[in-house]
């Protein structure tokens, strides 16, 4: 996990530039064909578009470590997170649902 992490939070620092009027979220998504999870960052600027910019991606395809990545990431940034390709599925130790409902791109 160190290394996934080490590596999300490298490319999120030199992407992460704290503009003014600039909004800043990561994306998760569920890649259920490959069985990986992958990272996103969406910035976008006031009234300008939103760039998407591939972060990582996770091959540990379990929950339990997901979570524990997400955790300590949110721990270093206090972004909002959007998750896509979650729809049913709970956290292990917490028991919430992940992603409530989907989304209309997906």
């Amino acid at each position: 996990m160190n290394s996934d992490f080490r590596i999300i939070c490298s490319r999120i620092s030199q992407y992460f530039t704290r503009r003014k009027d600039t909004e800043y979220y990561l994306q998760v998504v569920n890649d259920l064909y490959d069985q990986t999870y992958n990272f996103f960052i969406n910035i976008r600027p006031r009234n300008q578009r939103m760039h998407s910019i591939p972060l990582h991606t996770v091959k540990n395809y379990r929950l339990e470590y997901l979570e524990q990545l997400i955790n300590k990431i949110t721990e270093q940034y206090h972004f909002s997170i959007v998750y896509d390709g979650f729809v049913g599925l709970r956290w292990p130790n917490r028991q919430e649902l992940i992603q409530k409902r989907r989304h209309k791109d997906e």
